[in-house]
């Protein structure tokens, strides 16, 4: 069955001095200022689509590497995941760093590595995000 989730955006002004209000429609946990400085300069207590990105690429590698491992027979004990998602103005998203520590009893270096790249292709987010060119993946297997 398809799920469709919803945020909605308020923007007033320019794009260099407006601001608005991103809001999580769908799960209604919250409401969060945007604004260019946020994405160009410093985040200064404002989100950005940058980083709006980065936490929905950083659960969703956690959710599809946790699933392979697990269909793979084994039980992840923890796995943390970090999404860097750079941005260039006048350029876009030129860059995701995906940084993974996981612990899995019994699983050997080389299986985890390719279970961490296999969810690298597969997750769905990674997939969305196929047009950024450079999105490199380090993963350890503590």
């Amino acid at each position: 069955m398809a799920t469709t989730r919803t945020a909605k955006t308020h923007w007033e002004g320019n794009l260099m001095e407006g601001k608005g209000q991103v809001a999580l429609a769908s799960s209604n946990i919250g409401t969060y200022d945007v604004n260019w400085p946020a994405r160009a300069e410093q985040p200064n207590g404002t989100t950005s689509p940058e980083e709006l990105i980065a936490a929905a690429h950083s659960s969703c590698y956690s959710m599809a590497f946790s699933h392979g491992l697990a269909g793979q027979g084994y039980t992840v004990e923890t796995l943390d995941t970090q999404a860097d998602v750079t941005f260039q103005p006048g350029e876009g998203i030129t860059a995701i760093a995906l940084t993974v520590k996981a612990s899995v009893p019994g699983l050997s270096e080389a299986d985890f590595q390719a279970a961490a790249e296999d969810a690298k292709k597969n997750c769905p987010v990674s997939q969305a995000l196929a047009g950024v060119k450079n999105i490199t993946l380090d993963a350890t297997l503590i």
